[in-house]
């Protein structure tokens, strides 16, 4: 962005959008990850302590599965992804894998 804005390309840098990433974890914290100092101390901490979660469903759709992940303390959640991750991981029941949140939506309903 700074080139095109040196080169005369445009004028202005605005940001109009951003991501974040949630990381899951049990209650008990067994990689405790809440004392983490960043993100890559999070990760870092999760990879040492190897504290995964566990796939207990994988549904494939027609392009997408819905594969559920025990993380522990009775907390079931359930990603989204394509067919071909699922095929590139080789994920089955009973797998250890970990679900890394990307928020980039919020919806909000209200009963009328």
């Amino acid at each position: 962005m700074n080139k095109a804005i040196a080169e005369g390309w445009t004028t202005n840098r605005t940001l109009i959008d951003s991501n974040e990433f949630y990381i899951v974890r049990p209650k008990n914290d067994p990689a405790n990850i809440k004392s983490a100092s960043s993100d890559a101390d999070a990760y870092s901490k999760i990879t040492k302590a190897n504290a995964n979660g566990k796939v207990v469903e994988p549904k494939m759709g027609q392009t997408t599965s819905h594969v559920k992940l025990d993380i522990g303390g009775g907390h079931i959640v359930t990603v989204s992804i394509t067919n071909e991750a699922v095929d590139k991981l080789n994920l089955k029941v009973g797998d250890q894998a970990w679900a890394v949140m990307k928020a980039s939506d919020v919806m909000m309903a209200q009963e009328a």
